[in-house]
């Protein structure tokens, strides 16, 4: 009478054939996923419509306007000179005195803007994620931004300086004509 696996049996069998082949080739089973990876979702609101609020953060003469409110320059921390902002897919940035440079990754005018967003700080050829999508709100503009693939350890300052330099200075910002 011969051996028959049964189908739970013979894929528990390939299982662990590919943990050891894996592992032998000195790979691991986990493929390399983190799960440990930090992100930061604010949703701030504005009273004003996305179209200035698009202008805000995609015009160098308008955001240099809200770099003038940012903790980062009236601290000193960092140099208030203009930006440069080529608002296009691919155009790069540099924001605070080039301590933020980056690209644009994806535009959709008063809609989106995705960038490909690194501080000075970090290791060359480090760069993350901010995306901003705008939304109409009644009464004005909610930003459900994301910001992924940040150095580890960076969230707890990162989610602190989108406040302090983006948020409440483009609250300053949009309140004035």
């Amino acid at each position: 009478m011969g051996y028959a696996l049964t189908r739970r049996q013979l894929l528990m069998t390939g299982v662990a054939t590919v943990s050891l082949a894996t592992a032998r080739d000195g790979f691991s089973a986990d493929l390399g996923i983190s799960h440990a990876a930090d992100a930061i979702h604010q949703e701030p609101v504005f009273a004003v419509s996305r179209e200035r609020v698009y202008r805000v953060l995609t015009q160098s003469a308008q955001f240099d306007r809200l770099t003038a409110y940012s903790d980062a320059v009236t601290s000193g921390a960092v140099k208030n000179s203009p930006a440069r902002i080529d608002a296009r897919p691919g155009g790069s940035f540099a924001l605070f005195g080039g301590y933020i440079s980056g690209r644009f990754l994806d535009l959709v005018p008063n809609t989106l803007i995705v960038q490909a967003w690194r501080a000075g700080t970090w290791q060359p050829g480090i760069y993350s994620v901010a995306r901003f999508e705008l939304i109409n709100k009644p009464g004005g503009t909610r930003i459900s931004f994301d910001h992924t693939g940040f150095p580890k350890g960076q969230a707890q300052h990162l989610a602190k300086g989108w406040y302090a330099n983006y948020w409440i200075p483009l609250a300053k910002v949009l309140a004035r004509p």
